[in-house]
Parts: C-alpha cells; structure tokens; sequence
C-alpha cells in the first residue's frame, strides 16, 4: 500500500502479551496479522491482503501483467506464503541485529538455494525493466521482503543478482520506514531469540 501510495491507517499489535488476543478477537484472523479492514470488510493473510489491494485499488497492477510473468510471480508468491519452514525456523525475523556466522540444516540450506535460484529465473527472465524481481514492483517483491530482511540480517551469503536484489528491497522507503519502527519497539518475543 505504500509503495502505490494507497493512503490506509495501521494499528500497532504487540504479539505474545496478555492484551494480544483480545485487541485481535475483533478481526477474526485466528488471532494471527496482518488484518486489513476495509469499511467493514475483513481480510487476513498476508497474500490475500494483497490480492484485494490489487484489485480493488490497483486494477490488478499488484502482478505483473503479462501472463508468463503473472503466472511466475503467482507461483513464486504462493511458495513463498507456503514453504521455506526452516528458514523461518532458524532465521527469526528480527530487524535489530545483525548476526554472523549462523550455523543452518542441510534443509535450510536447500531453501536458501533454491530461493536464490528463483529470484535469478524471475530476474533473468522478467526483470529488465527495472530492480524487482519482475522489472516493477509486485505482490512477489512485497512477499520476499521478510525473507530479503532475513537475508541481509543473519549474513547470508549473496552475490550478483541476489545481492543487488537485497539491495533494492533493503533501500526501499516502505521498508527502511519499517525497520526504523520494528528498531524502536521494546517488546521481546523469546522463543524467536538467538544469540
């Protein structure tokens, strides 16, 4: 929404305090975020959020619009939404702190790699109109940017097309803004700590 300057007001929810499930029983998400209320309409998951702002505030200019691209990004989005456990398991998200030299399963790894070989097919074969993966930006940028975040914080790493995407999401101005915010927050989740 900021990227396509859809003007919307976000409402913080610190998650894993004793107030969480009652500030969340509202939205019927499973007390899970983001939710977005439109009037009031409610839509949870982070892809159907998208999908909706898509058609409904962009013409469906969320994905890319020709068709193999559409369907590639399509594809990539869904993977993404639905995999890579282990590299959500063993790179928490957290926009605090760098780390180094973090040991990762062979599991982990194989995501990693086959992330990376799937942002240089989307690049390689759709992206020369610009930075993203698919040239302009789309619903597939905005679902590789935990992972990107991930990337960068926990030194994974990158080379050529790979680095230079990092890059462009880390320089985002929706992103940067995003992290800033996420840097002030004091609140700790514990099981997602590592040392």
């Amino acid at each position: 929404m900021k990227n396509f300057q859809i003007s919307f007001e976000e409402r913080r929810v610190a998650l894993f305090t004793e107030t969480t499930a009652a500030e969340l029983a509202e939205y019927n998400s499973d007390f899970k975020v983001p939710v977005l209320k439109d009037d009031e309409l409610l839509v949870w998951d982070s892809l159907s959020i998208l999908e909706y702002i898509s058609e409904q505030y962009l013409e469906n200019r969320g994905w890319p619009a020709e068709t193999k691209a559409r369907s590639l990004a399509r594809s990539i989005s869904a993977e993404m939404h639905s995999s890579y456990f282990n590299v959500r398991n063993e790179l928490p998200m957290n926009c605090r702190k760098k780390f180094e030299n973090i040991e990762l399963s062979k599991s982990a790894e194989r995501e990693i790699e086959r992330i990376k070989a799937l942002w240089r097919k989307c690049r390689g074969e759709h992206g020369n109109a610009g930075e993203w993966l698919f040239g302009e930006y789309s619903i597939a940028d905005a679902m590789f940017a935990p992972i990107a975040l991930r990337f960068d914080g926990y030194s994974i790493p990158l080379s050529g097309v790979e680095d230079a995407y990092v890059k462009s999401v880390l320089k985002h101005p929706g992103i940067v803004e995003w992290v800033e915010a996420g840097k002030l927050e004091t609140e700790v989740i514990e099981a997602d700590e590592i040392s």
